[in-house]
């Protein structure tokens, strides 16, 4: 009974209230709206790549209840911007409600198609919000600056909707791949300066022709896209030194096809450049490959007369997967950068050929739990059948080199012991982060005093980057790698990867040592 009786009283109470509420009477605006902000800028997009969805917060900070009587793009339904008011889609909304000491997101997107201004190359496209009161008209100006491109991208069946896949020749076999891509044709076997590339899927080096990337090439890769060296054919990123460092502007970049500053140093956007068992002379030179799965993929010819791949002068940054992956393969490879790497920042797996020479390979990835170190080296995989193959590391020689990170030990010698088999290794001169406090790495690869193994290091003392959660591996003037590079190797790299001259005190790594601001 005391229940019913407290019910009826609660919804009596409720009555009076409401009868006592007068209902929401909406006045016009007098144009003293707030907002987010006065300009919203939508980053950089590539001609007909849609934007990503910005907002706008639009207050009404009076005590009464207001209505906008419209609410629309300046250049109407002209405008390549695209609105979300309040859940509605639009160009143009009429009779907008905000109540009192309330706010409504407005949501902006734009896809903008170059060719339709007189403009080539980079446009500033401009629009307006506007709000009309009763009074004035409070704007808020919309701004996008889109780029043209050369885009890249596979055939799609207009029926069936399939994507075209590759068709490789391996062995002198053609195989049906399932991988999404394209051969390059030939008048797309150079690659310029003049515009940015876009590339969906796998653009394909087609056998024995070769891809030429000019100096200050920009290449942007879509989800699960890349470069891919078929069998017999090559590539040759040509990039050079600017003095300019600012701008960079001789420079080669792969990076992914999202422009707006929130992706600048998001992993694993993007595939990798894969080199495929039998293709040959690739070069990479001047070159900063950043936010793939894996920077390089490179299998197989680990006894090629010439090095597989010769790359100098490059950086390789915020990997998911792997800075560089070499299987079963050879590289020769000088003043190199790599950092934040998912896994290991340069893997040598199956055995092969690696010489490394003033090179900084390190890893401070922080975006999850790593399984391997800075360098990994082994001998073998595991194959489908868990049946264990092995291969000859033929040499793998660090000379030079820095090779820290934010794990330790920051290498791996993982070999599988076999009389049949070689694992030849050697660090000379290097700064290594090493420390076994659990003796947990013990046999005779990780005898530290064995000169045939390791000759001249230093072990666990400060390399002063200047800021590698910002991939800046440049030493500063209390690292403990100054001038403790051999003359013998720095004499093959006489200067380091900016163009400074390392021949009378060479400095570990890629960089002679500067002093910070």
């Amino acid at each position: 009974m005391k229940r019913i009786i407290y019910y009826l009283l609660t919804f009596s109470i409720l009555i009076l209230w409401s009868s006592c509420r007068k209902d929401f009477e909406f006045s016009p605006s007098t144009g003293e709206l707030q907002f987010s902000r006065d300009t919203v800028y939508l980053d950089t997009v590539f001609t007909n790549i849609g934007s990503s969805t910005y907002n706008l917060k639009v207050y009404n900070r009076s005590s009464e209840d207001i209505v906008i009587p419209s609410v629309k793009l300046g250049l109407g339904e002209a405008s390549s911007y695209r609105l979300n008011v309040d859940g509605m889609p639009g160009k143009t909304f009429e009779n907008v409600q905000i109540l009192a000491q309330d706010s409504l997101y407005i949501f902006i997107e734009t896809t903008i198609d170059i060719s339709t201004f007189a403009n080539s190359g980079t446009l500033l496209y401009t629009d307006q919000i506007e709000f009309n009161s009763t009074t004035k008209v409070q704007k808020i100006e919309l701004v996008t600056l889109v780029q043209d491109a050369i885009f890249i991208y596979p055939e799609r069946d207009n029926t069936t909707k399939v994507i075209e896949t590759l068709t490789l020749n391996i062995g002198g076999e053609q195989v049906e791949t399932d991988i999404q891509g394209r051969e390059l044709l030939p008048e797309e076997l150079t690659f310029t300066n003049e515009k940015p590339y876009v590339i969906y899927g796998f653009a394909a080096v087609p056998n024995n022709e070769t891809l030429t990337i000019n100096p200050g090439a920009r290449l942007h890769f879509h989800a699960n896209s890349g470069l891919l060296v078929s069998e017999g054919s090559s590539i040759q990123i040509n990039g050079s030194f600017s003095p300019d460092q600012e701008a960079m502007e001789n420079e080669v970049i792969l990076e992914g096809d999202r422009l707006e500053p929130s992706f600048a140093d998001i992993p694993g956007q993007w595939s990798a450049i894969w080199l495929l068992d039998g293709s040959i002379n690739n070069s990479i030179n001047y070159t900063t490959i950043k936010n793939a799965t894996v920077g390089i993929l490179i299998d197989g010819n680990p006894n090629s007369t010439t090095d597989k791949l010769t790359i100098k002068n490059s950086q390789i940054y915020n990997s998911s997967a792997f800075g560089i992956l070499g299987r079963n393969t050879s590289i020769s490879a000088e003043n190199i950068v790599i950092n934040k790497s998912g896994q290991s920042s340069f893997a040598g797996t199956l055995g092969g050929k690696y010489n490394f020479t003033h090179c900084t390979i390190a890893n401070y990835w922080d975006n999850s739990f790593r399984q391997f170190p800075s360098v990994l080296l082994n001998n073998f995989i595991t194959d489908g059948e868990n049946s264990v193959i092995l291969a000859d590391l033929i040499q793998a020689n660090f000379n030079n080199c820095i090779i820290y990170g934010n794990d330790n030990p920051e290498i791996l010698l993982d070999e599988i012991q076999d009389d049949a088999v070689n694992f030849n290794f050697k660090f000379t001169n290097c700064l290594i982060r090493f420390e076994d406090n659990g003796n947990n790495f013990t046999g005779p690869n990780y005898d530290l005093n064995d000169i045939t193994h390791f000759e001249d290091n230093i072990f666990n003392e400060d390399p002063d980057f200047k800021d590698s959660s910002l991939n800046e591996l440049i030493i500063g003037d209390q690292s403990a790698a100054i001038n403790k590079g051999s003359v013998i190797f720095s004499s093959q790299v006489p200067f380091d990867i900016l163009n400074m001259d390392r021949t009378a005190a060479p400095d570990l790594g890629a960089f002679q040592h500067i002093t910070f601001e």
